[in-house]
């Protein structure tokens, strides 16, 4: 078992209470540790979700231009390619934030907006087709079973959600996978402008949790170590890879 993220001890208060990995200091002697968890902060794709997007593909743009035309939106795949690639690094280096994050409705609606034929509702057009890229460049959606069990595990117990996504699109996948009502709230970078490993985020989860006064009786689980692991020890947070999790209570079968 991998035991490369380990998870610190919380004391007090009911919650969840999760044993570490077993970690030998010798052939006859195991450690255990604990964590009393009172809240839980879940990581999205990759985590909970089991995801693969094309955004580079030439036929996702094939598709979102033939959708534009019956929109009166006028312009070929490969500028449409090259425009929102652009124009996303433009909003990026724009920036102030250190780990910025843009809205690709907006991006769409202003592209839609350069070239329109006839007039159009920029921004409901752009959250549409931000929801076309989406469904033109996926390939792969589904939610991990092993994670699904996990959150049934911890039911009764404050949970949420902070993701690197898009709420245009990334919130209604959540729902139509059922996964959406398992949680409190849910945190997505693109309403904030700044995305994971932000502190903020983590900060906004633990107030909204009501346990800011409380960081080691919660939780983060994720599958990337400098977006879910490192920033919340950095804030006092248990903090265990999402493998590691599925490990622990043996739902890997």
């Amino acid at each position: 078992m991998d035991t490369k993220y380990p998870i610190e001890g919380a004391e007090g208060g009911k919650g969840m209470l999760i044993p570490s990995s077993p970690e030998k200091e010798s052939e006859e002697e195991v450690v255990f540790e604990t964590c009393q968890v009172k809240g839980v902060i879940f990581d999205c794709y990759m985590t909970l979700i089991d995801i693969d997007t094309d955004e580079h593909c030439q036929e996702t743009y094939e598709t979102i231009s033939r959708w534009l035309f019956y929109q009166g939106v006028k312009i070929k795949p490969e500028n449409l390619r090259d425009s929102y690639m652009l124009k996303v690094r433009e909003r990026m280096d724009e920036s102030p934030e250190i780990y910025p994050e843009v809205r690709v409705e907006e991006i769409f609606a202003e592209i839609c907006r350069e070239n329109a034929i006839w007039r159009i509702n920029e921004k409901r057009l752009g959250v549409d087709t931000a929801r076309v890229f989406r469904a033109a460049s996926i390939r792969k959606l589904r939610p991990f079973p092993q994670s699904i069990k996990l959150i049934e595990h911890c039911i009764n117990i404050p949970k949420c959600i902070i993701s690197n996504g898009q709420r245009v699109f990334s919130e209604l996948e959540l729902r139509f996978l059922g996964l959406y009502d398992y949680f409190d709230f849910v945190i997505f970078s693109s309403d904030l402008g700044y995305k994971k490993p932000d502190l903020r985020l983590f900060m906004t989860a633990l107030e909204e949790l009501g346990l800011e006064y409380e960081p080691k009786s919660v939780l983060s689980i994720g599958d990337s170590y400098e977006n879910e692991i490192k920033p919340a020890k950095k804030l006092g947070m248990c903090a265990m890879h999402i493998e590691e999790a599925w490990d622990r209570f043996g739902l890997r079968r």
